[in-house]
């Protein structure tokens, strides 16, 4: 301790803050009380501590680190409070030295991961958090990029080691995966000194951090030889282990992102490496990452839209070959999105089919299309009705009452069940059995008729064909496509949809030709024995008040 007068000269010093300098306690009578702490190192101290000697601040309290003579550093916690009835303060300076040096040791403790000993998941975000702070202020300095980059990679398979071998075994793994992480990193030669940054954020997950990154090559360069690295086999206490990583790239400017932003990226990309087919790595696609958040944004808006209002519903002609009247159509389902504006079925239907919001959309498409086709009649009373086609998903089999939901919009509807047909595409309808074939059979008991959509492209199972409760067939478009060569036409085409036509004809069922786009192609097919054909020849997918124009008319193009 030492008693301090107001204008911050010693008056008196014990022994034990000599020994604490250094010196002897009266040597320091007369010296300034500020320069032997540090006090006036930083404003805020400085200004603290006059307040106190001035009488307007009753106490303060700051840490110093302190050079002993002897060239030792320690850590001073220093106390400046009045002296009761005087004018002179109370200077108390004690050695914390001690427990600095534990909560540095419990900070590391708490900052690193014990199986590995690399940073942990809390080191690495505070790192990452003043890596992208000082690379965005330091970009304009000389020889410093501004730019950041990650690589962020788990181990393929490594449960199977945890599950087969026990945990001793994984832990060792791990440890040693760390071990060649850091060396990939330390031998970097695109790095400066220090290396990079290697982290285990829990698991089998481990992030190499890189500031002041070079570009891309560079960190493309280092996840080659970490994949390398990684697929080594390991040889650990007898049992001889061999794994691999998977790796999600990033690099960007580091004023452009944030913490979360770089996170979400490297997250993405590594299950993309996944996705891919494991053991590689992969770099950050801003175009890939774009189409991904506007299907997740699709996805997480396509329940609602459906109560909005957002759908609407166009029908293509299917017209009969033979005189090229109009015999139906094909309801096809548009969402006028508020931000993407008009999408096509091939936009969202997979997402409907993958989050159940199809079985919604389905039924809502299906009263609609048969709301439609009942107002048709009734506008149109003189001529034979037109049936309406829908566009049925496995799924709306599965996870519905399909045979309910249909008997009940029929009904609600007034439209006759021979005027639905029901399209399902071969891959769902061939090898049903049990609920979708009990489903299938129930509808068509029921009068409905039941297509196979894009037919010749799946199974082809033409033998438990004979079984299905079917009425048409619909040819793949890539059929009908073969025939656009009308100079040199390829014969085996002809004869593979001659044979196709011929086999559901002995099987008493109609075929639809899709896609057929020109006079040509309709003149093949019509020879051949097609039934019915849909494509832009006659119409492309068109709203119901053309349909209404084309029923009086006929399609110009026969």
């Amino acid at each position: 301790m030492a008693v301090v007068d107001p204008d911050g000269l010693v008056v008196t010093a014990n022994d034990a803050l000599g020994d604490l300098l250094g010196t002897d306690s009266a040597s320091l009578r007369r010296q300034t009380a500020a320069d032997l702490v540090d006090l006036a190192s930083d404003r805020r101290t400085w200004h603290a501590y006059r307040e106190v000697l001035r009488g307007r601040r009753s106490r303060f309290r700051c840490t110093r680190r302190l050079k002993h003579p002897d060239g030792r550093a320690l850590w001073a916690e220093v106390t400046v409070a009045p002296v009761p009835h005087s004018r002179s303060v109370l200077l108390s300076i004690a050695d914390i030295s001690d427990r600095r040096e534990l909560q540095a040791r419990l900070r590391h403790l708490q900052m690193h991961d014990p199986v590995t000993r690399l940073p942990n998941r809390t080191l690495f975000f505070e790192r990452l958090a003043s890596a992208l702070e000082n690379s965005a202020l330091d970009s304009f300095a000389d020889g410093a990029s501004g730019r950041i980059g990650l690589c962020y990679l788990d181990l393929d398979g490594f449960k199977a080691v945890n599950d087969t071998l026990g945990h001793r075994v994984g832990d060792r793994l791990l440890a040693a995966v760390a071990a060649r992480l850091t060396e990939c990193a330390d031998g970097d030669g695109h790095g400066r000194g220090g290396g990079h940054l290697v982290a285990r954020l829990g698991g089998d997950e481990f992030a190499i951090l890189v500031e002041d990154s070079a570009g891309t090559e560079q960190l493309a360069d280092l996840a080659r030889s970490v994949l390398a690295a990684v697929q080594q086999p390991f040889d650990l206490a007898g049992q001889r282990l061999s794994v691999s990583a998977s790796i999600g790239v990033v690099e960007r400017a580091a004023a452009s992102t944030t913490v979360t932003g770089l996170m979400q990226a490297a997250d993405t990309t590594l299950y993309w490496a996944k996705a891919d087919g494991k053991a590689r790595w992969t770099l950050f696609d801003p175009e890939r990452n774009a189409h991904r958040m506007t299907r997740q944004s699709l996805s997480s808006t396509l329940r609602p839209a459906v109560e909005r209002g957002e759908f609407a519903l166009e029908y293509q002609p299917l017209v009969g070959m033979a005189d090229g009247a109009v015999r139906g159509v094909e309801a096809l389902v548009r969402w006028h999105h508020p931000q993407f504006g008009t999408l096509a079925p091939n936009r969202f239907i997979g997402i409907a089919e993958e989050d159940g919001s199809i079985v919604q959309l389905g039924r809502w498409v299906l009263r609609t299309a048969c709301r439609q086709a009942v107002r048709w009649q009734r506008d149109h009373p003189g001529g034979p009705p037109l049936f309406v086609s829908v566009n049925v998903a496995v799924r709306q089999v599965w996870d519905s009452d399909l045979v309910t939901d249909v008997a009940a919009i029929l009904a609600e509807t007034g439209l006759a069940p021979h005027l639905l047909q029901l399209e399902l595409t071969e891959s769902a309808v061939m090898g049903s059995a049990g609920r979708p074939l009990q489903a299938l059979q129930s509808l068509s008991d029921m009068g409905v008729r039941i297509a196979i959509d894009d037919f010749g492209t799946g199974y082809s199972n033409l033998a438990y064909l004979s079984r299905l409760p079917v009425s048409v067939l619909k040819l793949d478009g890539s059929f009908v496509r073969g025939f656009q060569d009308e100079e040199h036409p390829n014969p085996a085409d002809e004869v593979i949809v001659e044979a196709l036509v011929q086999l559901a004809h002995r099987l008493g069922l109609t075929v639809t030709a899709e896609c057929v786009e020109t006079s040509g192609q309709a003149a093949r097919l019509r020879r051949i024995g097609c039934d019915t054909g849909q494509g832009w020849l006659y119409s492309r997918a068109v709203a119901p008040d053309r349909i209404t124009e084309l029923i009086g008319t006929g399609p110009r193009a026969v």
